[in-house]
């Protein structure tokens, strides 16, 4: 087989994670920061505007990326509800009342969320070791969680907001899997778009406080980098990775936040912390070497997406042979063969 798909096919989908994991982590305390005294509808609007800036200046060209379809846009209705209203709404309402650390760490309940949608509706995998990786993911959360309820740092109402933001999200993830193939920055363009416009006009309605400059400059600065940045590469993860090992690796977030929000001045932790963090990098660290390798059958396929020709699943020829990724509708033939994969949008055979 190809030496691509035998170097470990979960490290590039793992990276990808962690990145989108390190800059969504960052984001949550400097919400906190730029939010305050803000309106939730407000706080929401400015990040996805920020969000659609970014999605409109990484833009490809068709011949590069695919095109969203007409019929993409009930899924993108969906997704911008869910993901660019109720989940920020919720995470920047439970941010004012409880502190950034303890915010930062209820989200690790997102990678739960994803998981268990991913499992029943795209019938993902969840092998020993990825089943293994996802407990330690929670347990590390659950000792996150126990350490802010110990410092008496949380608050009751506050972390039921950040945990429906959770819900809210592992909705979204859920549905942007069928766009993975799709161009990220498109998706996180229209997506961002919707949920600007929507908050922002019933952020207008409720009679929100208007944000002053430097704090509307630093909300649509973190929405480009924590939402709209990260949203791409939580797609391209997808992509290569699946639904619900992208949630998991993408669950080490809240540690990240965490660590940001106790780097600038938050106190709000003690020794479960450690613990919780250790545990939360070992779930980690089983994904980037997760290998699973058996004899599979394709069934013909057509449909289109950015790929190579030096992947052993696109043997179409092209004249003249294009170089590097690309894009344009082409078929794939049945086949039969033994490789290492993960479930993309190739392997999406069942078990």
């Amino acid at each position: 087989m190809v030496k691509a798909l035998r170097n470990g096919p979960a490290l590039r989908g793992g990276l990808l994670a962690l990145m989108a994991a390190a800059l969504f982590g960052i984001s949550t305390p400097l919400v906190q920061r730029f939010g305050t005294g803000l309106g939730a509808f407000s706080t929401a609007a400015l990040l996805y505007a920020g969000a659609a800036v970014l999605g409109a200046l990484l833009r490809q060209p068709a011949e590069r990326e695919a095109r969203l379809q007409r019929g993409d846009t009930g899924r993108l209705i969906a997704m911008a509800a869910f993901g660019a209203v109720v989940g920020p709404v919720a995470l920047a309402w439970g941010l004012q009342r409880t502190s950034g650390t303890s915010a930062s760490l209820m989200l690790t309940l997102e990678a739960l969320f994803t998981a268990v949608l991913a499992w029943r509706l795209y019938h993902e995998r969840m092998d020993r070791r990825v089943g293994i990786a996802m407990l330690l993911l929670l347990a590390g959360g659950a000792c996150l969680v126990l350490d802010q309820g110990r410092a008496g740092a949380t608050s009751g109402l506050g972390l039921l907001a950040v945990a429906l933001a959770t819900a809210a999200w592992g909705v979204d993830n859920t549905l942007s899997r069928a766009l993975a193939e799709r161009d990220p920055s498109q998706v996180v363009l229209a997506k961002s778009a919707m949920g600007a416009s929507f908050s922002g006009l019933v952020a207008f309605g409720l009679g929100e406080t208007r944000p002053d400059a430097v704090a509307a400059a630093g909300l649509l600065l973190v929405g480009a980098t924590g939402y709209g940045l990260s949203l791409r590469l939580y797609l391209l993860a997808q992509r290569a990775f699946g639904a619900a090992r992208t949630g998991s690796v993408f669950a080490f977030a809240p540690f990240i936040g965490a660590v940001v929000a106790v780097a600038a001045g938050d106190r709000s932790w003690g020794s479960l912390m450690l613990i919780g963090s250790g545990l939360m990098l070992g779930g980690v660290v089983l994904h980037l070497a997760e290998s699973h390798e058996h004899a599979h059958v394709h069934d013909a396929l057509a449909h289109e997406h950015a790929h190579r020709h030096d992947d052993g699943h696109h043997e179409h020829a092209h004249d003249p042979m294009p170089e590097g990724s690309h894009s344009h509708a082409h078929v794939h033939l049945p086949v039969r063969h033994q490789h290492a994969h993960v479930p993309d949008a190739h392997h999406a055979h069942t078990h």
